[in-house]
C-alpha cells in the first residue's frame, strides 16, 4: 500500500506541476486576447481528477485490493506511457497548452507532434491514466467510476474545444 500511495502522490505532484505550467500559459494567452470556452465544466474536471487520486488510495486502504503483478505491472507501464504522452502534448503545444480551453486569435492550430496522429491526444493520456492508475492496485471501482464520469466530461469538453477552434478558424480562415 505504501508504494502505491507514493505512486499516486507522484502523479499528484506531476499534476501540480501541470497547473503551474497551465497558469503561466494562461497569463500568456490572456495577454494575447485568449477566448475561454467551456469554463463551466472546469470545476467539475478539477473535482473529478482530484477524486481519482483520493479514490484510488482510499479504495486500496479501505478494501481488500491486493497488488496483482499480472495486472499491476502493465498498468504501471500504462501510467508512465500516459505521462509521456501528456508531456509530449505539453511540449508540442508550448504556450498554447492549458488545462482550460483557451484559444488565442491569430495563432495557428498545431498539427505536428501527437496532433498529427490524433485530434486530442492529451485526452487519450487522461483516459488511460484514469483507468490504469487505480488498477495498478486493483482499485477497480475507482477506475470504473472515473472512466464513466470522464467520458461524460470529455464529451462536453471536446465539444466546447472543437466549437471554439471552429469559430476561431471561421472568423480567421487563414488559421485553418
Amino acid at each position: 500500500m505504501a508504494w502505491f500511495a507514493a505512486l499516486v502522490a507522484l502523479v499528484a505532484v506531476e499534476r501540480l506541476v501541470e497547473l503551474v505550467v497551465a497558469r503561466r500559459n494562461e497569463r500568456w494567452s490572456r495577454n494575447r486576447g485568449a477566448i475561454e470556452a467551456g469554463a463551466g465544466h472546469y470545476p467539475v474536471m478539477v473535482v473529478l481528477h482530484t477524486g481519482l487520486l483520493i479514490g484510488a488510495v482510499a479504495e486500496v486502504a479501505l478494501g481488500p485490493r491486493p497488488f496483482v503483478p499480472a495486472l499491476g505491472w502493465p498498468m504501471v507501464v500504462l501510467v508512465v506511457a500516459a505521462q509521456a504522452l501528456r508531456w509530449w502534448c505539453i511540449r508540442t503545444l508550448g504556450r498554447q497548452w492549458n488545462t482550460r480551453v483557451l484559444v488565442v486569435p491569430g495563432l495557428p492550430r498545431i498539427g505536428h507532434g501527437p496532433y498529427r496522429l490524433l485530434p486530442h491526444p492529451n485526452y487519450v493520456a487522461v483516459a488511460v491514466e484514469g483507468f490504469a492508475l487505480p488498477l495498478v492496485h486493483t482499485a477497480w471501482m475507482t477506475a470504473l467510476a472515473f472512466t464513466v464520469l470522464n467520458a461524460g466530461l470529455l464529451s462536453v469538453r471536446i465539444g466546447a474545444e472543437n466549437r471554439a477552434l471552429r469559430q476561431l478558424t471561421t472568423e480567421h480562415p487563414a488559421l485553418q
